[in-house]
């Protein structure tokens, strides 16, 4: 059995996605990132890096989502979410990696500059910076699905959870994604499928009524769930 340790609204959306794309059992469980849980004892023997996502797999623990998604891809072949030709499984690849070790890392930037600098001064101008650098890979990425229906080209891949992950960072800090008219238009395809629904619905019963950038991010789970 599969499990993913997950938090709402973190990077941890991808795998989850994908999960219910494949539509295999598995279970989920919640790390409460707002009180630290990441950052515990016992989270951390799952993850020494103090992060969500982690998969646990049958008692074998992976991390960082480009090992996760290329492990559920490929473990589940059934899916079709990696290309069959080796270039093209290696493009999907070095796709997710750009996200996950560029995209993302600006947009941590944004919302957490005291990460990165020590000197409160400095912040502010980090902020803005990064703001900038992310707005514009967001705009390479909307250049890259002009007239293409995914990330990938016309197979839907694990590339294509992340992207739409990257667009709903874009709108968190009111950014002008509507602009992006292909990436936007990525957006509502995405929100057609009924794995990202069924995600969707899940992560925002965290976050109703309340500004996910503001203090603690999301509310306790409801009814159990996690």
């Amino acid at each position: 059995m599969l499990t993913l340790y997950y938090w709402p609204g973190a990077s941890s959306v991808v795998p989850h996605i994908v999960l219910e794309e494949i539509g295999q059992p598995y279970r989920r469980q919640l790390v409460d990132c707002a009180h630290g849980e990441h950052k515990i004892a016992a989270y951390l023997k799952i993850n020494p890096h103090g992060q969500v996502p982690a998969l646990d797999a049958d008692g074998v623990v992976i991390t960082e989502n480009v090992a996760i998604l290329t492990y559920l891809a490929k473990n589940f072949p059934n899916a079709r979410l990696l290309p069959e030709s080796t270039i093209e499984e290696a493009r999907s690849i070095s796709m997710m990696a750009w996200f996950g070790s560029t995209v993302h890392p600006a947009f941590a930037r944004i919302i957490r500059p005291e990460r990165f600098v020590d000197d409160t001064i400095a912040r502010p101008s980090l902020r803005e910076t990064a703001r900038r650098v992310f707005w514009d890979y967001c705009r390479e990425i909307n250049g890259l699905l002009d007239r293409r229906p995914w990330v990938m080209g016309a197979q839907y891949t694990v590339c294509d959870p992340y992207a739409f992950f990257v667009y709903d960072q874009g709108k968190r800090i009111k950014l002008p994604m509507h602009e992006l008219r292909a990436f936007a238009a990525f957006s509502d395809r995405m929100l057609e499928r009924p794995a990202v629904r069924a995600i969707r619905e899940l992560e925002e019963a965290f976050l109703k009524g309340r500004n996910p950038w503001d203090g603690p991010y999301y509310a306790q789970p409801r009814n159990g769930l996690g």
